[in-house]
């Protein structure tokens, strides 16, 4: 525990003295020793850039892939930490960066423009494996268990007030009361509420008045429904929050939502290049449920924990680094 206090405090100063110089702290790679995932001959000194998102799993994910890289002799540009998801998708598309964990139900809906979701996770998977190699050049190794999909939440008394079991128990909320807080991102996408809202037969400033709808980061929206700022809220399912905070996710009975699981995308000059990276990450990605990726993220947001520190960890306790 003295380590991991000396390296968040570590962590700090380097953060607020990035301007000066210094290396910043999203290129910190704690010490680590091989374990199942041993130096590779022939990723010696190669250059790998990993990605991410700005928002806690992506961290954790982005992490796990800088340090398990890290483990097997890459040399690693840590990249994480992108502001919104189609930037950081952009960076791989056009070169800056070359791997990434996504989702296969945003790359189908967001990315690849596909109006309709695939239930099956694994048909869903090989379609956005085949086109997005097809039209972008963007290989897909197969995915995690882990479905980070969205769902509505209240909280436990709310939910206990109206009856709500399932996202179609939205109309039992009296249209007054019909309040939710959505992310900025989610909030517009065909895939996010104001598509949540029309694939349940609700229409936005009638059923759902503009002003009862809030629009916050992700960092606040968690505490904001537990607060009672809102009487749903529009959640991720693997969020850690989620049983920190005593939420209620509710059933998304008419299917609406895509298949998110997640999974490691690369360029295919670096994955052919490289064919080791997918051997490397065939363990991992096996290992990624939605509870333990749950329970990865509440380290963080709710143990205030440090994502590479979370990442480094959980590797070492599944055995693939030292």
């Amino acid at each position: 525990m003295r380590y991991r206090a000396v390296v968040t405090a570590l962590l700090v100063v380097i953060v607020a003295v990035t301007a000066c110089g210094l290396r910043p702290a999203s290129s910190f790679v704690p010490p680590i020793e091989p374990g199942s995932i041993r130096p590779i001959p022939s990723l010696e000194g190669v250059k790998v850039r990993v990605t991410s998102k700005e928002f806690t799993e992506q961290l954790v994910l982005g992490k796990i892939a800088v340090v398990a890289l890290t483990a097997a002799g890459a040399d690693v540009t840590d990249q994480t930490n992108v502001q919104g998801s189609v930037n950081a998708r952009t960076s791989l598309t056009r070169g800056d960066a070359d791997l990434m964990w996504e989702y296969t139900g945003t790359g189908w809906i967001t990315y690849l423009g596909q109006t309709e979701a695939i239930p099956d996770a694994e048909q869903q998977y090989e379609a956005v494996r085949d086109l997005d190699l097809r039209e972008n050049g963007i290989v897909w190794l197969p995915p995690a268990p882990l479905n980070n999909s969205y769902s509505m939440g209240a909280t436990r008394a709310t939910a206990e007030k109206y009856g709500l079991k399932t996202i179609s128990d939205m109309t039992k909320v009296p249209v007054a009361q019909r309040t939710f807080c959505v992310d900025h991102e989610t909030f517009g996408r065909d895939d996010g509420f104001l598509g949540m809202l029309k694939g349940y037969g609700l229409e936005y400033g009638k059923d759902v008045p503009r002003n009862n709808v809030r629009r916050m980061s992700t960092g606040v929206l968690y505490n904001a429904i537990a607060a009672g700022q809102c009487t749903l809220g529009m959640i991720t399912t693997t969020d850690g929050r989620i049983d920190a905070l005593n939420l209620v996710l509710l059933e998304d009975d008419k299917h609406f939502f895509p298949q998110y699981n997640a999974a490691v995308t690369i360029r295919s000059q670096v994955a052919e290049a490289h064919p080791e990276i997918a051997r490397i990450f065939a363990p991992i990605s096996a290992k990624l449920t939605d509870d333990v990726i749950r329970k990865l993220n509440a380290q963080v947001d709710v143990d205030g924990d440090v994502p590479v520190l979370v990442a480094r960890d959980w590797l070492r306790s599944e055995g693939f680094v030292r």
